[in-house]
């Protein structure tokens, strides 16, 4: 039996474009741990100019951005970073906040939208000089957040939160605010703003090239000239130090360029699959419409025999009956759709640059014949 796969997992499966496999072989390349490579020296440039920052500084992935900015802003001992709780620093970067950087997490719970209480974090730092606690020195927002299903932080809460933090006796020293800004462009686009509007009141941004923007590897962290020197010099104790890199920021370069101004079709083409799951008024899978703001979507399981994990194996296998039925592509090959679930209530599709039109139909085929399914067997 043949098979067309739409492969939703995750924008870190997108392939890079061809412009970026020509520029790659053609990117004019140095060693960079010299400082003489001219073209990642010119991503870095143009991202932090971009970001409205002084610097930047090339890192192999998102990962060691924000652990980079984790130990720049959190140089003291003993010091603290106030995070969400669903963050990807906190569950999804290996505690490396605490066993690398030797910094303490604390977390405040995220709300629906992606945001945390402003109250809470204002009782959360640390204002006594008192020898038995930790310091508090950073604060992290993701934008857009991952877990909370591709939110965009509102530029209203962004304001109050820098006005909170530096609000005068709030903290015992000065708190830097950090942005997780994987995929920052995707609220850009979302709010028809630039990046640099979002991120004007943060110290540094990690931003991710190699999720919806298609390159193959790396991010860039942007902040101060005296910043990035020191994330320069502790990038090197992580391994980071990469030679002929500018082999892997050309494509970086164009994703800039030429991935950037599309990705508002990644959100179009996420709202129509929201929108055909919503219209099937499935009592055991359903999608709030009004939460998908970009390029992922959360499709909520509501039957408690239905676990998440086998909901996405589900979609993944193609059963003879579907054939008859006609869930194929234009060459009668059965759907394989890839789907990411863990232990969450909630399966995720993301969407991408190679993510067609063609492609959202078969995915829409599929969920519709899959739910129609489950909802009959649960009738």
């Amino acid at each position: 039996m043949s098979t067309t796969v739409v492969d939703l997992r995750s924008d870190t499966v997108s392939l890079p474009t061809p412009e970026m496999r020509t520029r790659m072989a053609q990117a004019v390349v140095g060693d960079d741990v010299y400082g003489e490579d001219p073209t990642v020296k010119e991503l870095e440039t143009r991202t932090a100019a971009i970001f409205g920052k002084e610097a930047g500084l090339f890192v192999p992935s998102g990962t060691m951005g924000n652990l980079l900015a984790i130990m720049v802003h959190c140089h003291r001992r003993g010091a603290e970073a106030i995070v969400g709780d669903l963050s990807h620093i906190f569950l999804y970067e290996q505690g490396g906040a605490s066993h690398l950087a030797g910094v303490q997490l604390a977390t405040i719970r995220n709300q629906p939208d992606g945001t945390f209480s402003l109250a809470e974090l204002r009782h959360k730092i640390r204002n006594y000089k008192d020898c038995h606690e930790p310091v508090t020195a950073m604060v992290a927002v993701e934008n857009t957040h991952n877990i909370c299903g591709g939110k965009v932080i509102p530029l209203s809460y962004l304001d109050e939160l820098a006005s909170l933090v530096r609000e005068p006796g709030v903290g015992i020293s000065r708190i830097a605010l950090h942005m997780d800004g994987a995929r920052i462009f995707n609220a850009a686009a979302a709010l028809g703003v630039g990046v640099e509007r979002i991120t004007r009141d943060f110290d540094s941004v990690s931003v991710c090239l190699s999720k919806g923007l298609s390159a193959p590897v790396g991010s860039v962290l942007v902040g101060s000239k005296a910043f990035i020197a020191e994330a320069h010099r502790l990038r090197k104790a992580l391994g980071g130090g990469m030679r002929q890199a500018g082999i892997l920021a050309a494509a970086g370069l164009v994703a800039l360029e030429q991935v950037v101004p599309l990705l508002g079709k990644d959100h179009e083409r996420t709202k129509r699959i929201a929108e055909a799951v919503d219209k099937l008024r499935s009592p055991n899978i359903v999608v709030d419409l009004s939460s998908v703001h970009s390029n992922i979507l959360l499709l909520e399981v509501k039957q408690p025999k239905l676990k998440t994990d086998k909901f996405a194996e589900r979609l993944a296998i193609v059963e003879p009956e579907e054939i008859a039925a006609g869930v194929t592509d234009k060459e009668g090959a059965g759907i394989v759709l890839k789907a990411s679930a863990r232990d969450w209530a909630f399966m995720r599709l993301v969407l991408y640059h190679q993510v067609n039109d063609e492609q959202v139909e078969l995915a829409i085929k599929k969920l519709t014949y899959v739910i129609k399914q489950y909802d009959a067997s649960w009738a």
